[in-house]
């Protein structure tokens, strides 16, 4: 993100605003104020989820933009330099007209202007303003894996992945144990600051556990912005029952009785649009224009953070104890751990930008069908992708796929818990190089 922020900068030279989106808690706020102090030679931060009244005021009549920064320079105490200095705009959406205002602060040109907001507020509090075209909108997600090992002090790990990958080579079976236990940890603990930051405090994965109920429970409070009858979060809540249920599609009936799916489409939509969770859709003739034929009514659901979808696993009991942790850690819980791959399979697919599509074909009898996890667009045709959390060997799905579409197929994947290897054409990829495709 903060490369994309570097290059808004450089790019645009105060041409545009830059609105970074998000979910909740994901660092949004963080990140811009540690981009204007490094940045710029000055920076007004303005906080609308606890200004003074005065600073509100100041929105409503912007006639007067001389006005309008001596006035912020008092109230901040801080000096604005042309050309120099950025004003954040800090949960934009709390004041729609500070929003508005972007026109004309962006055509006076003389400071820059970062936004930051979450998508579902953003859209609902924007409905009777102006929305500004001079925005560049920039999409933040939760660390991936590479930002993780940051985190942890570890800058190494991933650039020799990285080698490995595009080599093809196996790295032994000391290294992948190794790695799958650092991976695993990155699947408990997730990519949300909070709990990262809480996990390099404590050590304590209780601790973590909480850090994300919290985090679930703002975001069920945002659901409520959608939806107040409740379905979103009802939606949200059944994602891991959804999941290991192993169907063809999210089952709309079974979260929300007697709801049929064609009823709560736009809901979906903006639980997507949300960024708290992940959609696939089904594409009905997989090609190099995936979206051409999505079907919007046959979807599955995944949590956009592998470490909350964990937790919402476990929702049933009053926290996580750390022995589901340390199984989970050490893959020796008994509940098979396939929705929770492909749960992490996504996360790291959409962190990378692809848009996520799955696919179905039924059985020459009819009544059942053969999945391909996901497929992904590959230049001019398409990859499928098979995620296995245990056997491998057996992926039908992955070869009827390829069978039927032979002439549009570019590399064939089976993302699963081994070392990496290249058998019949078939690259098997351990998933902690899924952020490689």
């Amino acid at each position: 993100m903060y490369d994309t922020m570097l290059r808004w900068k450089s790019d645009r030279d105060g041409d545009t605003a830059l609105l970074i989106q998000g979910a909740r808690r994901v660092g949004k706020s963080t990140i811009a104020e540690e981009f204007a102090r490094n940045e710029y030679k000055s920076y007004i931060l303005i906080d609308f989820s606890k200004v003074p009244e005065e600073v509100n005021n100041l929105f409503n009549d912007i006639s007067d933009l001389n006005y309008l920064f001596l006035r912020l320079q008092f109230i901040y105490q801080t000096r604005l330099h042309e050309r120099e200095s950025v004003i954040i705009f800090d949960e934009v959406q709390l004041q729609p007209l500070a929003r508005q205002a972007i026109k004309h602060l962006v055509k006076d040109h003389r400071y820059d202007y970062i936004e930051t907001g979450s998508l579902i507020s953003v859209r609902s509090r924007s409905r009777d303003i102006m929305i500004p075209s001079e925005e560049t909108k920039a999409n933040m997600y939760p660390m991936d894996y590479e930002e993780f090992r940051w985190a942890l002090g570890d800058t190494a790990t991933i650039p020799l992945l990285r080698v490995a990958f595009e080599e093809k080579m196996a790295l032994g079976e000391a290294a992948h144990r190794k790695l799958m236990r650092d991976f695993r940890l990155y699947m408990l603990v997730g990519g949300m600051p909070q709990a990262v930051a809480t996990y390099l405090e404590t050590n304590n994965l209780s601790a973590v556990d909480q850090a994300k109920r919290d985090i679930i429970a703002l975001y069920e409070e945002d659901f409520g912005k959608i939806d107040d009858s409740g379905r979103a979060k009802a939606m949200y809540d059944a994602i891991p029952a959804q999941l290991s249920r192993n169907t063809l599609r999210y089952q709309v009936g079974k979260a929300i009785p007697e709801e049929r799916v064609e009823r709560v489409i736009n809901i979906v939509k903006e639980m997507e649009d949300s960024m708290t969770t992940n959609i696939a859709f089904h594409t009905d003739d997989p090609n190099a224009g995936l979206a051409l034929t999505k079907n919007e009514e046959y979807f599955k659901m995944y949590a956009s953070d592998t470490g909350l979808f964990v937790t919402l696993a476990f929702m049933d009991r009053d926290y996580t104890e750390n022995i589901i942790y340390a199984k989970l850690l050490n893959d020796k819980l008994s509940t098979n751990l396939g929705y929770v791959y492909e749960n992490v399979v996504a996360q790291m697919l959409r962190a990378t930008g692809k848009n996520l599509f799955y696919h179905t074909m039924p059985y020459s009898g009819g009544k059942k069908y053969y999945e391909v996890d996901f497929v992904i667009a590959d230049r001019h045709k398409v990859s499928p992708v098979e995620v296995k959390s245990s056997g491998y060997k057996s992926h039908k799905s992955l070869d009827e796929f390829c069978l039927k579409f032979s002439d549009r197929v570019l590399n064939k994947y089976v993302i699963y818990t081994k070392d990496f290897k290249r058998e019949n054409g078939v690259d098997y990829l351990p998933v902690y190089m899924t952020m490689f495709l």
